[in-house]
């Protein structure tokens, strides 16, 4: 989608247009006939919130009411959600370019639309033959919005969409080392970003026993990768830890029934931190950040490992195996324990795609959080979700919990020893691997990848938490101050 800023007067204006009523204000600019106007004063009296075409021939006026005195975040996201029902009309009138207006609206309501239109519009389109409708290009009124403000923004979009192609796209076509490869070339691009692919023989010397054991099923060599970004502030890092299972089959506890539909996706967790660094290298953000992002597939062939087997992972730790479909833990505890002895970073973020157990806590309305000596973190993540609309549920983390992961052959279980608590466990086993820095795990299973359309999300992967921990490291700069 090309976006332009112009100032628009709505009265003057032929072309497509989406006009945002928000308040009574905004009846002065709508370029509406008297009985239009009573029309929409009595649908406003019924309900604030709808959507209104009306027909311009050759072209279309849609008016979007929307309640303006709602609380700032839940306005915003009603903007966002709305633009899904604007989008569909648009394509029922093969609408390619759209002008965005309104009157009395604040810029913050001007970004949601946009966002919203943006996050919408967004479908995985390579494999088809027929092509898809999407927008050609957006005007959106430079009352409401600077040009640095959208270009910004747009960064921002631009690689939630590729946080979205790279989730959805099958492993047939996107293995580790493919990824590997693109995020390498990717990073080659930037001035401001290294990028560090270590290869099977490497993680072999570093000994890093979960991720090389998941990978013994595979015919595809594993892959670590480590990007790092150094913004204005230089200090000591915040990690950021993705989980890179290119495909899940389960190992040799293969999943039962459709359980292995949508595998692809778990890699979701990697792929959202590599797109958060680099959103954050593209605006510049004053944060110092490393992303550890280990990546392999999880197949029950060759010399596959099993139940019982006990592993001795990158920082010596030995682990009994339960079950190899909780593969996940495995290669995050070797990266977060790479992060915590290389980096001495202020604070470790995982993103994981890591238990069944949170989408049955919270359905596929946010992300289940926990934190170890991270408490104040959390809480700004909370808020900040709270206001982007990428909400956090924070699970606890007592210490009765570490008893349901403690081996009687080894050091930890890569499993609970009861089917109860089941998120909270595989958090406590990944914060042991991050020792005594400050720890926040973000299960990502409900949210990462929807198999049925979630408002302004099509089937497939969404980018969720991409906008929540961007807006965490865009606060980063005034707690440093």
């Amino acid at each position: 989608m090309i976006y332009n800023l112009k100032s628009i007067d709505a009265k003057d204006l032929k072309s497509d247009m989406l006009f945002l009523y928000g308040d009574d204000v905004a009846e002065r600019a709508l370029p509406l006939s008297r009985k239009e106007m009573e029309l929409v004063r009595e649908r406003r009296e019924e309900k604030k919130d709808f959507m209104m075409a009306f027909d311009r021939l050759p072209y279309h006026l849609y008016l979007l009411s929307f309640d303006s005195e709602r609380p700032a975040p839940e306005c915003q996201e009603k903007l966002r959600r709305q633009m899904t029902e604007v989008l569909r009309k648009a394509e029922n009138d093969r609408v390619k370019e759209l002008a965005v207006t309104g009157e009395g609206i604040l810029p913050e309501e001007m970004v949601a639309a946009v966002e919203g239109l943006t996050l919408a519009d967004y479908s995985f389109d390579r494999y088809r033959n027929k092509e898809a409708y999407h927008l050609g290009t957006l005007t959106i009124d430079g009352r409401y919005l600077k040009a640095e403000e959208l270009e910004s923004a747009q960064r921002l979009w631009n690689r939630i969409y590729w946080c979205r192609e790279w989730v959805n796209l099958p492993v047939q076509d996107l293995n580790a080392t493919a990824f590997a490869d693109e995020l390498a070339s990717i990073a080659a691009d930037f001035d401001n970003v290294s990028c560090t692919v270590m290869d099977k023989k490497k993680i072999e010397s570093l000994r890093m026993g979960g991720l090389l054991a998941v990978n013994r099923g595979s015919v595809d060599e594993p892959r670590f990768v480590v990007l790092e970004y150094k913004g204005r502030n230089s200090n000591a890092p915040i990690c950021l830890v993705g989980k890179g299972i290119m495909y899940d089959t389960g190992g040799l506890n293969i999943k039962p029934e459709d359980y292995m539909q949508e595998m692809k996706s778990d890699m979701a967790g990697a792929a959202t931190m590599a797109s958060v660094l680099f959103a954050a290298a593209d605006n510049r953000l004053p944060v110092h950040l490393v992303a550890l992002l280990p990546l392999t597939d999880n197949r029950p062939g060759f010399n596959a490992y099993a139940a019982d087997d006990i592993l001795t992972m990158y920082d010596g730790t030995t682990v009994e195996v339960i079950n190899t479909d909780a593969e996940g833990r495995l290669i995050l505890a070797d990266a977060i324990a790479y992060a915590a002895k290389n980096y001495n970073p202020s604070l470790i973020i995982d993103a994981a795609t890591l238990t069944g157990a949170a989408v049955r806590a919270i359905s596929t309305f946010g992300i289940a959080a926990m934190q170890q000596n991270a408490e104040n973190p959390l809480t700004l993540m909370k808020l900040v979700g709270n206001q982007v609309y990428e909400r956090l549920v924070e699970f606890p983390m007592w210490s009765e919990y570490d008893d349901l992961i403690k081996s009687e052959m080894a050091d930890l279980r890569n499993c609970g020893n009861t089917p109860q608590a089941g998120t909270i466990t595989a958090g406590k086993f990944l914060a042991h691997f991050a020792g005594k820095v400050p720890f926040i795990h973000l299960d990502i299973a409900g949210v990462a990848y929807f198999t049925k359309p979630q408002h302004y999300y099509r089937v497939g992967a969404s980018g969720y938490g991409m906008r929540l921990l961007y807006a965490f490291l865009q606060m980063q700069d005034m707690f440093d101050k």
